[in-house]
C-alpha cells in the first residue's frame, strides 16, 4: 500500500516490518521531507543535519556530510534531551526536533560552568546562563562493582564541584585507564573513552568521546578552577 505526501502531513499510520507506526503530524512532515539517516549515510542531508545540529549546541565535530560515529552521538544527545529512543538514527521523530530547535535549558545563571546533566546524561557548556554546547555523556551505572575486595556503587554525586586537577595524557588508574580527565571530584572527573553508551555506564565519572575530550581541552571548555554542577 502505497503512502502519499498528504497522509504523512496528517499524521499517517505507517506500516514498516510488519508493525504500525503512528507518526505525529509534525513527524510525518519530517519523514515526508527528510530521508532517514544513520552511520554509514552521506550527502547534502547528512550534511544539514550537521549543520542544523551544530547551529543547536550539539557537538558532532565537523559537519563533513558524512554519518560517522561523532554524528551519531550528536543524534543521541538530542534524541536524549528531548526524551526519544536512543539509537542514533536520524528518523521522523528526530528530524521532528530537530527542525523544531531541541534543546536543553541551563540551570546556572553566572559565570562559566559545565552541567552534567545525569537525567538526560549529557553534558553542557554554560556561559551566563546561556548553553553553548551540549555534548553526548555517560555517568555512573549506580551498579555495584568490586575494587580491591570491597564493594562500592558506581555512583556520580550530585552537587557543586570545581575542576581542581587535570592530566593532559592517558591517566591509569585501579579502574582504567582516563583519557586527559580533568578531575573535579576526588577521583571522579570529566574524561575521554572509547566508548560512550547511550545509558549510565560508567564507575562514577563522566564519560565523552575522546575527540569531544580534545575540545573540551580547547577554548571555552574545561581547566582547573572551572565550575562543575551535576544533578
Amino acid at each position: 500500500m502505497g503512502i502519499n505526501r498528504r497522509d504523512m502531513l496528517k499524521g499517517a499510520a505507517i506500516a514498516t516490518a510488519g508493525s504500525l507506526t503512528i507518526l505525529t503530524s509534525a513527524e510525518a512532515a519530517s519523514a515526508a521531507s527528510h530521508p532517514t539517516l544513520r552511520v554509514g549515510s552521506r550527502g547534502t542531508q547528512v550534511l544539514a543535519l550537521q549543520r542544523r545540529l551544530s547551529s543547536l549546541g550539539y557537538w558532532l565535530g565537523t559537519a563533513d556530510g558524512q554519518f560517522g560515529d561523532l554524528t551519531r552521538q550528536g543524534v543521541v544527545a538530542i534524541q536524549k534531551v528531548a526524551g526519544l529512543s536512543r539509537d542514533g538514527i536520524c528518523g521522523p521523530a528526530t528530524w521532528s526536533r530537530v527542525d523544531a530547535g531541541k534543546r536543553p535549558g541551563a540551570r546556572s545563571t553566572r559565570g562559566h560552568v559545565v552541567e552534567i546533566r545525569k537525567t538526560t546524561q549529557t553534558l553542557l557548556i554554560v556561559d551566563s546562563g546561556a548553553v553553548k554546547r551540549i555534548y553526548n555523556a555517560s555517568t555512573g551505572s549506580n551498579q555495584r562493582y568490586l575494587q580491591g575486595g570491597t564493594w562500592h556503587v558506581a555512583l556520580t554525586p550530585s552537587g557543586s564541584f570545581t575542576v581542581f586537577r587535570k592530566v593532559n595524557a592517558w591517566d591509569s588508574g585501579p579502574l582504567g585507564s582516563l583519557y586527559r580527565p580533568q578531575y573535579f571530584n576526588r577521583g571522579i572527573a570529566v574524561h575521554g573513552y572509547t566508548s560512550v553508551p547511550s545509558t549510565p555506564a560508567s564507575h562514577g565519572c563522566c564519560r565523552v568521546s575522546l575527540p569531544a575530550m580534545d575540545n573540551l581541552w580547547g577554548i571555552g571548555g574545561m581547566q582547573v578552577g572551572t565550575p562543575v554542577l551535576v544533578y
